[in-house]
């Protein structure tokens, strides 16, 4: 989660910093305070339970602190996207057409062609039929590597090519990886276009949202980039469903409130986002970190550091929350997601080493920051869980427990609050009821598997292992599904059960998902 805005934000809609307009300080205030007042109380109930203040209770409250505050900041977040005012809607004038060129970038790296070419097909058809027509050019800059995915790729996109619609070119050398093929092409191409668009091999968005997206652009000279929320495909397994399910129910309000308190320093989220040519330009390149991976080489979490940049050149990076005609794939199964995730923790991890660069806005700073310690936050939790249940921290009363679980309560709640009102009639209101249900049984379910596996990761990073660049090929299994949770959970409640067996109820949550893990997962990962 991201925590917004910490009241540290300026405004850089020009290059000098200013006062926060108006209707953008409102939230971010209001952010801050209810930051203070939530991870406060989650803190006091800590610090009020523990019995004894030993060595021990000491390292608990410490890693208590920063891990509350970052919950509190998701919440305080989705608290403001209820309560902020909607951004306004600015419908396309009559007869309006775009000034410039666009460039829709779609970034393939051994990912199935054949979707991919579909979407692409269909893009085209819609822009075609968009004032965006004759303005747009489409673009597949491939990296895939691998004689027969090559020629499955070529094979797919060989019509599109042939007829016009998309300019296709795969890299004889991957250098950069994704940032690198989008440089590569900005020096080759990118003069002629005004604007780019990115999008990954499994994102896509309606040509009418394009339009509104570059209509804003060219009425806000000043603005660089713009990300634009997205919502989840229709998902084939229970697990991709879940995620879906989670994103529509909690998704709106937070990134409402993500937006509403970012103002003008917002993030970048590495595709469907708008940008303007001469921002990215004018951010200048990524480099390589000195020294050899995981904390060194290519930037993996590439983006943020790219809306880091392009703030600190002087233009806004703006989040427009709307979802319409916005989509992404997601991981379709737990293995596919915590493959990605480990990418993603060694990227954020590598922010340790940029988050001091010169110049970056306090802001930019908040988003790296928390980036990091979404990672950092699994071994924290580990270790307060098993200080707690070994008996090495003593605390009265289920205070703190409950403190924890009413913050991370609150965004479903703001969901709720969102999509109750919109259910006219008692059968829709039940259907809502009941997605809210399941997303809470099945993120309950899931956590612990995560936090092992982030854990892990961590671990594996500190350890100075490079995962890599995924490039969507499956890695083979070494153990069966759910078999690596079900080991860790066993180790964990033997170990605990041999010092503390009275503080077994502390075990069941955690222990019990992973203990299941090997009927869990592959029942996650069903399609039906």
């Amino acid at each position: 989660m991201m925590l917004g805005s910490l009241g540290l934000r300026a405004s850089r809609a020009h290059a000098h910093a200013g006062a926060l307009p108006p209707l953008r300080a409102r939230p971010a205030r209001l952010l801050v305070v209810l930051v203070v007042l939530l991870a406060g109380a989650a803190i006091a109930a800590l610090v009020a339970a523990v019995a004894a203040w030993t060595p021990a209770a000491i390292v608990a409250v410490a890693l208590a602190v920063p891990t509350t505050l970052w919950i509190a900041g998701g919440a305080a977040t989705s608290v403001v996207g209820l309560i902020a005012p909607p951004p306004p809607s600015r419908p396309l004038p009559p007869g309006w057409r775009p000034e410039g060129r666009l460039a829709v970038l779609t970034t393939l790296c051994g990912e199935p062609p054949e979707p991919v070419a579909e979407r692409l097909a269909a893009l085209h058809a819609d822009l075609a039929a968009s004032p965006l027509a004759g303005a747009a050019t489409l673009y597949a800059l491939s990296d895939t590597r691998g004689a027969e995915r090559v020629a499955a790729e070529e094979r797919a996109l060989a019509p599109l090519v042939a007829s016009g619609r998309v300019i296709y070119r795969r890299r004889a050398d991957n250098a950069g990886r994704k940032p690198g093929n989008i440089a590569e092409w900005l020096a080759r191409a990118g003069a002629v276009h005004d604007h780019m668009l990115v999008l990954d091999a499994d994102s896509w968005m309606r040509a009418d949202r394009i339009a509104r997206l570059v209509h804003r652009m060219e009425r806000e000279p000043r603005l660089g980039l713009i990300q634009a929320g997205m919502r989840l495909v229709p998902a084939a397994t229970r697990f991709g469903r879940a995620q879906r399910t989670a994103a529509r129910l909690l998704g709106g309000p937070f990134v409402r409130g993500f937006a509403a308190s970012t103002g003008q320093t917002g993030n970048y989220w590495g595709h469907n986002a708008l940008i303007r040519v001469a921002a990215f330009r004018e951010a200048g390149a990524l480099k390589n970190l000195p020294g050899r991976a995981p904390f060194g080489g290519d930037i993996l979490s590439h983006d943020f550091i790219e809306a880091a940049q392009i703030a600190r050149a002087g233009w806004a990076v703006e989040v427009d929350p709307d979802t319409a005609g916005s989509a992404e794939g997601g991981p379709q199964t737990l293995a596919d997601f915590h493959r990605r995730d480990r990418r993603w923790c060694q990227g954020n991890l590598q922010h340790l080493r940029l988050i001091g660069s010169p110049g970056y806005a306090p802001l930019s700073r908040l988003h790296l920051a928390s980036g990091i310690f979404s990672y950092l936050a699994a071994p924290c939790w580990l270790a307060l869980f098993l200080l707690a249940g070994s008996g090495a921290v003593a605390l009265s009363g289920w205070a703190p427990a409950i403190a924890v679980l009413t913050l991370l309560a609150v965004p479903k709640l703001c969901g709720l609050a969102t999509w109750l009102p919109r259910a006219r009639t008692a059968a829709r209101r039940r259907m809502v009821l009941r997605a809210a249900a399941s997303e809470a049984v099945v993120s309950t379910l899931v956590a612990p598997m995560v936090m092992m596996r982030q854990t892990g990761a961590v671990l594996s990073v500190l350890a100075g292992r490079d995962c890599g660049w995924w490039t969507g090929v499956p890695a083979a299994r070494l153990m069966p599904p759910g078999g690596a949770e079900a080991l860790a959970g066993a180790a964990a409640g033997a170990a605990l059960y041999a010092v503390n067996p009275g503080a077994a109820p502390w075990f069941v949550p955690v222990l019990a998902p992973l203990l299941a893990a090997p009927v869990l997962v592959p029942w996650l990962e069903r399609t039906q």
